[in-house]
């Protein structure tokens, strides 16, 4: 009896006489994307663990490549018809959408054509797909044609080096604002400027009974007003009411908003937010490095007048501990000072976890090296991991890494696939505030690992 082999090819997946199978001429990737395109839900259900996370992967090159002939498709489209006012309602109804969605895309295409043909070969190539592409091209709408060309070159530069990781459509655009911040400071403040202006309260109806009522608001002000309904829901929850979080978060918020009293109230520092700023663009002598934590960079311009708030409150961040405050507990006690708890949030910034950037002063201090295996309580051996990761990072199945020093983070997976990102270089710690003392009941006595148990 002849022996069969699969081969795969352009046309899909067939089985040759082994002496018979011509030499295949394509990648492990190649070969996953025309399994993918053949595959019926019954063959994915047959599937382990490593296939399914292969053909998770096809798909979204395959998607992404999809996304990319389509903008080319619309703008070629756009051509055709001379950039007719009607070419959105031309497309809508072949794309099955509706015309606002079918002239986003078209925008979209115009954008990635004309000046950033390197996003959109990242596209063709399955790297990024139309969302993080559209995040990308929002942060660039407003620049000249040579700057975003510039800022397309960069970004694309940062991607193949790896400095800039694809695998988060935040982090794209963050890396994308940035560059255009650097290309045009000026410009860019004035259009935050107007953008802040610009903003607004929107109620868009939706399905079965629920609408959504979204506000544009400056960012410092939503990450705060945010903050709040958050700490306010969590008091809640822990005093046992048996809500979601997330319905906590949007009842509090609708009670608000209707002047209903919540009945309960929330230390002023849980609505906080930070804004890092070197002293150099606090003093107006320099224009950049200004970052507000969960959102990203801010024009220098915006953060002093955030700064010069009467609500502001300046906190001083050193090169090194100057004024003798506890910040190494060793193996005395689990629970770090506040002292440390500060220093970590602000050298973070965010959860430590690639993709995640829930912001680090609501998020959990991590014994980078476990508590249980003789690891320290200090900053060193600290970082900031919000509650979902500070969890997942003793899985047996997944593995979770911080440098504090280089500001490298990486994750992997159960099926070890693997995960790293570059963050910008850790801020310097803060100077602790006076209170945080060897006696401050967060760091007295010989604390067990509490809740949760890291």
């Amino acid at each position: 009896m002849s022996e069969f082999v699969q081969v795969v090819g352009p046309a899909g997946v067939m089985f040759v006489p082994a002496g018979q199978a011509p030499a295949v001429a394509f990648t492990p990737e190649e070969q996953a994307e025309i399994r993918c395109r053949t595959f019926t839900g019954q063959q994915v259900a047959d599937l382990d663990a490593e296939q399914v996370i292969e053909t998770l992967a096809a798909a979204r090159r395959i998607r992404a490549h999809t996304d990319a002939i389509e903008a080319h498709a619309l703008a070629r489209l756009d051509q055709l018809r001379g950039s007719d006012r009607y070419v959105a309602d031309e497309a809508a109804l072949e794309l099955r959408v509706s015309r606002h969605t079918a002239a986003l895309r078209l925008h979209r295409a115009r954008q990635l054509t004309a000046r950033m043909p390197r996003v959109l070969a990242a596209m063709e190539a399955g790297q990024i797909e139309a969302h993080a592409a559209g995040r990308i091209t929002e942060a660039t709408d407003t620049v000249e044609d040579e700057q975003a060309r510039a800022v397309d070159e960069q970004l694309a530069e940062k991607l193949e080096s790896g400095r800039v990781s694809p695998t988060n459509p935040a982090n794209l655009a963050r890396a994308a604002r940035r560059l255009v911040e650097q290309a045009d400071p000026d410009g860019q403040a004035a259009r935050a400027r107007q953008a802040r202006a610009g903003r607004k309260v929107e109620l868009l109806p939706g399905e079965d009974g629920l609408s959504t009522l979204t506000a544009e608001l400056p960012a410092e002000v939503a990450a705060s007003a945010y903050a709040r309904i958050d700490a306010l829901a969590r008091k809640q929850r822990h005093r046992g009411d048996a809500r979601t979080l997330d319905q906590l978060r949007a009842d509090i918020h609708a009670n608000l908003l209707l002047g209903h009293d919540p009945e309960v109230s929330v230390p002023e520092a849980a609505a906080t937010v930070f804004l890092h700023m070197p002293i150099d663009t606090a003093l107006g002598i320099s224009d950049t490095g200004c970052d507000l934590s969960g959102y990203g960079p801010l024009p220098a311009p915006i953060a002093r007048h955030i700064l010069a708030s009467e609500n502001s409150v300046w906190r001083k961040v050193l090169t090194d501990p100057a004024n003798g405050a506890v910040l190494d507990v060793g193996r005395r006690r689990y629970r770090p000072t506040t002292a440390i708890r500060d220093l970590v949030a602000v050298r973070d910034t965010e959860c430590t976890t690639p993709g995640c950037h829930r912001p680090a002063q609501h998020s959990d201090y991590d014994h980078l090296h476990s508590w249980h295996h003789n690891g320290t309580t200090t900053h060193t051996n600290g970082g900031a991991k919000c509650r979902r990761h500070h969890r997942l990072k003793d899985h047996p199945q997944w593995t979770l890494h911080h440098n504090p020093t280089t500001g490298t983070s990486s994750i992997t997976t159960p099926t070890r696939r693997h995960y790293t990102e570059h963050r910008r270089p850790p801020a310097a710690p803060p100077e602790p505030t006076p209170s945080d003392t060897p006696t401050d009941r967060t760091t007295s006595g010989t604390d067990p690992p509490g809740d949760p148990p890291f």
